[in-house]
């Protein structure tokens, strides 16, 4: 089912780690025509564009409180939906810091405070899955956060309206502004602003490569982004002591994610790769998304090496955005992960208890970004801002080395600021 390989050299680990891109046309360029318009034509370019991409003609993108209101889901799902807002709340909330000044020298007090950022972007896919759980993912901390506005912008599905589930969740988080507009054009629309739609500080939320893209250019013109969160990715490394039928689950279950998804299973065990493989066959059949998998398993491939260290070491270069350790001594083996978005110990933990329920954030670094960025977190939605209060005898002590090293910078005003101080302060 997967390409396989064996004991792959240093030198071709580069290669084998590269994800699939899109070649069918210049992302970049189109994208960077969608922001233009929007730009300079607001809601009309908005109307424009959902009507050709999503075959939707679109006259109010606001959804209306009675709407939100009267949103219903099954109970088993609405019950499913709290038990997960609830475990999402409690991670979030332990997240949060007291930080008490510290007093560096005597007389001297620093401190942070975190901040949150007033207005929120949240962008929720809506496509061939439409992802209400991510409104949890993003909407919970940013309440948690305290951030005093926040937007949502979701695609219509093919009848205008958005899918319930949406508006649900956006109701159990408490967000009451929410748009019906899609792809590109959406982040377009929450960077500069249109009629409709508020411009925003902070765009958070997953997206194919065309969102992805959008959120990129939008730094360009001052926006800031969580990350460049883009197709979805699954890292199972496995030994003789895991179950192939839930590995096998395990891949498939991103796999269904996209066509451009990539799962990789890594072993240092071939009859376990073998028996994966026989499993990935077997359980395909039965998805209902069987052919988004089936192409991005096409994306995917599967790697025998000599040790389970040696398999955390390529993991590590190829920093995933899920990992899974069905390993025997995960946890030891944990120790060793330094590039992953979310980690996964053993049989009982699958990367789709992380997606929904456990209460971990499901919005992480794909593409290698695991190697320097973190997924959502409640510091995604605040800031931190410095406080320094120096007192008279805290001026003293720190003042003659201000003095010195502005001196040696050439900055006489940087200087003189100390310096006029510490003379008044000497006349005392």
């Amino acid at each position: 089912m997967i390409k396989a390989y064996k004991n792959p050299p240093k030198n071709q680990w580069e290669s084998l780690a590269k994800r699939a891109t899109n070649q069918e046309q210049d992302i970049t360029a189109t994208v960077m025509q969608i922001f233009n318009a929007v730009k300079t034509e607001g809601d009309t370019a908005l109307k424009k564009y959902t009507q050709k991409l999503d075959g939707v003609a679109i006259t109010q993108f606001k959804i209306e409180e009675e709407q939100l209101a009267q949103a219903r889901v099954s109970s088993a799902l609405y019950k499913a939906m709290k038990l997960a807002a609830t475990n999402i709340e409690r991670f979030h909330s332990y997240q949060k810091i007291q930080r008490d000044p510290i007093e560096t020298t005597p007389g001297v007090n620093c401190w942070l405070k975190d901040v949150p950022i007033e207005k929120i972007g949240l962008y929720i896919p809506g496509g061939t899955a439409p992802l209400f759980s991510t409104v949890l993912m993003l909407g919970i901390p940013a309440r948690i956060a305290g951030c005093s506005e926040i937007i949502v912008c979701t695609p219509p599905q093919s009848d205008g309206q958005v899918d319930p589930a949406i508006l649900v969740a956006c109701r159990l988080v408490g967000v009451k502004s929410l748009y019906t507009v899609g792809g590109a054009q959406a982040i377009a629309a929450m960077t500069f602003g249109t009629a409709s739609i508020p411009q925003v500080y902070k765009i958070l939320g997953p997206g194919n490569q065309y969102v992805t893209r959008a959120k990129e250019l939008a730094t360009q013109f001052g926006m800031a982004i969580d990350m460049p969160a883009g197709p979805s990715e699954l890292l199972v490394i496995a030994d003789d002591a895991s179950i192939p039928k839930y590995i096998a689950a395990d891949l498939l279950s991103q796999a269904e994610h996209g066509s451009d998804s990539q799962v990789v299973l890594l072993s240092d065990n071939e009859k376990i790769l073998i028996e994966v493989n026989k499993e990935l066959a077997l359980q395909i059949t039965s998805l209902s998304r069987s052919e988004i998998a089936l192409n991005a398993l096409n994306n995917s491939f599967s790697v025998l090496f000599s040790s389970i260290a040696e398999c955390i070491n390529w993991s590590n270069y190829y920093a995933p955005e899920h990992l899974i350790l069905a390993v025997k001594k995960a946890d030891t083996h944990a120790l060793n992960v330094i590039n992953a978005g979310s980690v996964f110990l053993g049989n009982y933990s699958p990367e789709s208890a992380g997606d929904y329920a456990s209460g971990t954030n499901h919005t992480l670094p794909t593409s290698g970004f695991a190697k320097n960025q973190s997924g959502v977190n409640l510091s995604s939605f605040t800031k931190q801002i410095s406080f320094q209060e120096i007192k008279p005898d805290g001026l003293n002590n720190i003042g003659p080395a201000i003095e010195q090293m502005a001196m040696a910078e050439g900055l006489d005003a940087h200087m003189n600021a100390v310096r006029i101080r510490l003379k008044d302060l000497a006349n005392v």
